[in-house]
């Protein structure tokens, strides 16, 4: 890894820490066509199976790079529902804890945690959409 993307990473990783505590389970960075696990929560496996799991997770938010500019147009279009702005970030509540993806031209960042309130990632949110901007 260069050191550009490196100091991506580690910006990515220490803003999530911030924001989301110990809750923060896991944190990937990704593209179309790759994906890097840039922190793990020392009590989760880092094993086949759950490199596995993690990359089946990378490879449904992927979706996200074609339906966040679907979602941009439709918002920019006038008269037209949402008229609720540009796409920020997506987050999938599960039973015990939340899937956080942000996207900004070809870089994502997917964020797991343990269950937490849900206004945290709004902060987090505005904070990776800043740091895959630069």
């Amino acid at each position: 890894m260069s050191t550009a993307p490196a100091r991506r990473s580690d910006s990515v990783v220490s803003a999530a820490r911030t924001t989301l505590g110990d809750s923060l389970r896991s944190v990937i960075t990704f593209t179309p066509s790759d994906h890097e696990v840039v922190y793990l929560r020392r009590d989760l496996a880092d094993d086949p199976v759950g490199r596995r799991t993690r990359s089946e997770f990378v490879d449904v938010e992927r979706f996200g790079f074609a339906s966040q500019g679907r979602f941009n147009r439709l918002s920019a279009e006038h008269g037209t529902e949402p008229e609720i702005g540009e796409y920020v970030a997506t987050i999938r509540v599960c039973s015990n804890g939340f899937v956080a993806r942000v996207i900004v031209g070809d870089h994502g960042v997917l964020v797991t945690t343990d269950e937490l309130d849900i206004g945290s990632f709004e902060e987090l949110a505005v904070t990776l959409r800043k740091l895959l901007a630069a």
